[in-house]
């Protein structure tokens, strides 16, 4: 690689209100909130030079991280999506138009820092990409048959060429009786890890929805269906899981003790 990523941004989009577990941003784990863990996570990684910032929609999460001396910035609490929080985190930090900026979700204490550092690599290897993203290969048939499981297929250059929630690629000879068994080579999971550049950041938010958007509930065909391309880090193994249910801040607590 003639040229590093090391001057991108991670922005970690944080919202106190959360519907199956309150409070989520906050919930202790081992004595540290949990979106810290999360940016002390990334910050621990060989990459030490990234910008670790917290885009939060509320002041007290703006306290917890600066107690424990995390980056944080206070963003409106009426923001649609998380892009749109992003967004307005990239006009505040003042970012230019091709600062490399990747966002972490806010619920996942467990990730991989090495993961972070390839997908924004990604954007400097990849010129003509506007977003980069990551996915791994499934294992097994449920997780290919299951919607909430997205998954995405590839050109030659590891760019997307479409992300679903239906099992694809879909095997013509194979899956004639039902799927029994998983197509070869074995179809990728997308992971819900993106790099953008900030001009894009900012231009995203106003693009009109997309009918594939809708369709399948999935943001990043917005940017497919406009014309932009993405691409996608193929990791040989699945991150950890993030943060949804108390049984998962559970699980999480544990792994800290």
């Amino acid at each position: 690689m003639s040229e590093s990523a090391h001057g991108y941004t991670v922005l970690i989009p944080a919202r106190l209100a959360s519907t199956r577990l309150p409070n989520k941003p906050l919930a202790d784990i081992g004595g540290v909130p949990m979106v810290v863990r999360v940016a002390q996570r990334v910050l621990s990684g060989t990459q030490k030079s990234a910008r670790v910032v917290v885009a939060a929609d509320h002041p007290s999460i703006v306290l917890a991280c600066e107690q424990f001396g995390i980056e944080a910035l206070l963003t409106g609490a009426h923001h649609a999506s998380g892009s749109d929080r992003l967004a307005e985190a990239c006009a505040l930090l003042g970012l230019e138009e091709q600062s490399i900026v990747v966002n972490v979700q806010g619920d996942e204490p467990l990730i991989d820092p090495t993961l972070v550092q390839s997908v924004a690599q990604l954007l400097v290897d990849r010129p003509s990409a506007s977003m980069a993203t990551a996915a791994h290969p499934i294992a097994g048939l449920e997780d290919f048959q299951n919607p909430n499981v997205v998954k995405v297929v590839l050109d030659s250059a590891q760019m997307a060429l479409y992300f679903s929630r239906a099992p694809i690629a879909w095997w013509r000879d194979g899956f004639a009786q039902g799927i029994t068994e998983l197509p070869q080579p074995a179809p990728l999971r997308h992971i819900g890890l993106y790099a953008y550049r900030a001009g894009f950041l900012r231009l995203f938010p106003t693009l009109a929805q997309a009918p594939i958007e809708t369709s399948e509930a999935l943001e990043q065909l917005r940017a497919m269906w406009h014309g932009y391309r993405i691409a996608v880090h193929v990791s040989d193994e699945a991150p950890g899981a993030g943060v949804d249910t108390p049984e998962d801040l559970e699980r999480v607590r544990k792994f800290f003790a």
